[in-house]
C-alpha cells in the first residue's frame, strides 16, 4: 500500500476516458510548446516570488544540437513541469504551484539558488570546463540533480565519461529500494517498473546513484526511462495509468529528498 495516495482530481482525471480530446491537443500541443520555450528563454521566465521550491531545468552543452543549442535538455517542457508541480502542490504541504519552474544555464551562479536541479538527455552531454566547474561546486554545496529521459549502455557510459570530468574517482552504484530516497513521502514497492517506450538497445530501467565521499547521495538517476514523459502527458491517455502515477510518486519523493537531505 501507498503511504499517501494521489490528490482526487488527478486520480479522476487519469481514470477518464480522454483519447479523443487528446488526439485532437496532440499537434498543437508540441507546436505551442515550442513557442514557449522560446518565449521563456528569451524572457529569462522566473518562478513565482513566494514558492519554497522550483523545478530547475538545466541548459547544457551538448554541441549546437536541436532546440536553440540545447539538444534534448528541454525535451517534455514545460508541461512535464507544470504537471508533476500541481501534483506535489496538491499531495504535499510544500508552498509550491505549478508555475513554479525556471530554466538554468549550467554555467550560471543561479544554479545555486536551487536544492532541485532536473537533467534530460544527457547521452548528448559535452561539458565545458565552466558547466564542470559549476557542477562540482554545486554538489559540494549539497545540491541535489535528476538526471532523466535517456537510454541504452552507450549513453550511460558517455555520461559517466562526463561525470569523471566533474570528480574522476565517482561511479553510478546501483540504487536499491531500501534507499531513503524511495521512501520519503510515498512508499515505492518495487524499482521494476515499465517505461513510456523501450530503450534502443533493449535495456530495462534502471536506477543508479552518485554519492559524495560520505556516502551521501548527490543525483538519481532515472535510465532507460524517461519519468519526465510520464509526467507531461499524464492530463491524456497516452500511457497506461499504473506507470504514469508510478512517475509521479518518483517525482514527488525526489522533490521532498532534495528539500530534506
Amino acid at each position: 500500500m501507498w503511504k499517501y495516495s494521489l490528490p482526487t482530481r488527478y486520480s479522476l482525471l487519469m481514470a477518464a476516458g480522454l483519447s479523443v480530446l487528446g488526439a485532437v491537443l496532440a499537434f498543437p500541443q508540441a507546436r505551442d510548446r515550442g513557442m514557449r520555450l522560446f518565449r521563456d528563454m528569451e524572457e529569462q521566465r522566473q518562478a513565482p516570488k513566494d514558492t519554497e521550491f522550483v523545478f530547475a531545468r538545466i541548459r547544457f552543452n551538448s554541441g549546437g544540437r536541436g532546440f536553440y543549442g540545447g539538444g534534448g535538455w528541454a525535451h517534455d517542457y514545460p508541461d512535464a513541469e507544470e504537471h508533476i508541480l500541481q501534483v506535489a502542490s496538491e499531495a504535499t504541504s510544500i508552498n509550491l504551484n505549478k508555475m513554479s519552474y525556471v530554466i538554468v544555464d549550467l554555467d550560471s551562479e543561479e544554479i545555486f539558488k536551487y536544492p532541485f536541479i532536473y537533467f534530460s538527455e544527457v547521452g548528448e552531454m559535452m561539458l565545458t570546463e565552466p558547466e564542470i566547474n559549476n557542477l562540482r561546486e554545486y554538489f559540494n554545496r549539497g545540491g541535489f540533480a535528476m538526471i532523466d529521459d535517456f537510454d541504452s549502455q552507450y549513453s550511460l557510459d558517455w555520461f559517466l565519461s562526463q561525470m569523471k570530468r566533474v570528480f574522476p574517482d565517482r561511479d553510478f552504484p546501483a540504487m536499491q529500494l531500501e534507499d531513503p530516497i524511495f521512501h520519503t513521502f510515498y512508499e515505492i514497492p518495487t524499482l521494476n517498473i515499465e517505461p513510456p517506450y523501450r530503450s534502443r538497445d533493449g535495456g530495462l530501467p534502471a536506477f543508479y546513484g552518485y554519492r559524495d565521499d560520505r556516502g551521501h547521495l548527490l543525483m538519481i538517476i532515472n535510465h532507460n526511462n524517461d519519468v519526465g514523459d510520464f509526467w507531461e502527458w499524464i492530463d491524456q491517455p497516452r500511457y497506461p495509468l499504473q506507470p504514469s502515477t508510478e512517475a509521479l510518486r518518483f517525482g514527488v519523493n525526489y522533490f521532498i529528498y532534495a528539500l530534506s537531505h
